[in-house]
């Protein structure tokens, strides 16, 4: 062998000892990376009314055809605390940092749900304001303060021209610190499919462009804002108002501003729903977020994964409706189950 070869060999043995060295301790170094985790979730809790009679809820009266009473509005207290408590914690270990909440009733069955044993040492906050809907059912955020320090609320009225009268839910934005970091959360609940989908479409268009013009005035201040929209959209993500008016992708590499990302939508292009209507899934509970979430950087919060929380237990055991969400009414009939909407979830995470 010449001394030129056996000089080239040494060069390039050395070479490839180095950069296999070097891969080993990439390797080696992203092997030890550790992450903080957190759950965002939104869970429509199906009429979360207390007992006592007030504005616009004659439904849940007492003496009404439902009998609602305080045996089951604190056996309902129970199962929604129960499920909230649960919700990623397979993952996180803990129970969720953000509870997006929809069809509660007001103040009073939100503080009686926080003190319920399964949530009460998370110690969540509410924010919550009365809405006009005719229905008298309200969003509202539960958050956990060692996660999240509030520092605005404001609640944005959805005004349908063509019906100046209807009355709806108030879209919730609650903006503030979550673990250093500046974020926004949207809680909504689009108007119903009442009187059929194409006809009230129009109303979801409305509070679609609502909703759109809250992300907006946060964008036109900081282009790179933080922002999770999640509700119940009454809306499948490929309905116009929400990939149309509320300008939304399912694929990340198309989800750059103005368009927003539908965490949600590869679930329900893979077939996953959150409630189920004449043997058909819809996944009208969304969660939705800016592009900023989706940076490869995890030096701050990330989007990881998103999830339905769809767990036998609950689900309907038997019957025609046998896989349906375990509903706690069906008309006037006491069901005795949690909701007839699965909760939805994200999980974000960032480097320790």
């Amino acid at each position: 062998m010449s001394k030129i070869f056996k000089a080239y060999f040494m060069k390039n043995f050395v070479l490839f000892i180095f950069c296999l060295a070097l891969t080993f301790a990439n390797l080696f170094s992203q092997e030890k990376k550790e992450y903080k985790i957190a759950c965002v979730t939104f869970y429509n809790v199906e009429n979360l009314f207390d007992t006592i009679p007030g504005t616009n809820d004659s439904e849940f009266a007492p003496d009404a055809n439902k009998k609602w009473n305080s045996k089951k509005y604190y056996a309902k207290l129970d199962t929604i605390a129960s499920v909230i408590s649960k919700i990623g914690k397979d993952v996180t270990k803990t129970a969720p940092a953000i509870v997006g909440l929809s069809e509660i009733e007001n103040i009073t069955v939100l503080k009686d749900l926080v003190k319920v044993k399964d949530i009460k040492n998370f110690n969540y906050q509410i924010v919550h304001f009365d809405g006009p809907d005719r229905r008298g059912v309200d969003c509202a955020l539960l958050y956990r303060p060692e996660y999240f320090k509030v520092t605005n609320t404001a609640m944005h009225h959805v005004y349908t021209p063509e019906d100046p009268d209807f009355r709806t839910r108030d879209q919730l934005l609650v903006s503030g610190i979550f673990d250093g970091e500046e974020m926004h959360f949207i809680v909504l609940h689009w108007p119903s499919r009442s009187g059929g989908e194409k006809r009230s479409e129009p109303k979801r268009f409305a509070a679609a462009d609502v909703t759109r013009s809250i992300v907006d005035s946060i964008l036109t201040i900081n282009p790179k804002a933080k922002i999770v929209i999640m509700g119940d959209l009454n809306d499948d993500p490929d309905n116009k108002s929400v990939r149309k008016r509320l300008q939304t992708q399912y694929k990340k590499e198309k989800a750059q501003l103005p368009y927003l990302y539908n965490a949600t939508e590869p679930l329900f292009r893979n077939g996953v729903g959150s409630l189920a209507y004449r043997d058909k899934w819809n996944l009208f509970d969304q969660i939705i977020i800016t592009p900023e979430f989706l940076e490869k950087d995890k030096s701050s919060y990330r989007f990881y994964q998103a999830h339905v929380f769809n767990k036998p237990y609950l689900m309907q055991k038997e019957g025609r409706f046998k896989g349906y969400p375990w509903r706690t009414y069906v008309g006037d009939t006491y069901m005795g189950g949690y909701s007839d909407h699965f909760p939805t979830y994200i999980y974000l995470i960032k480097e320790k």
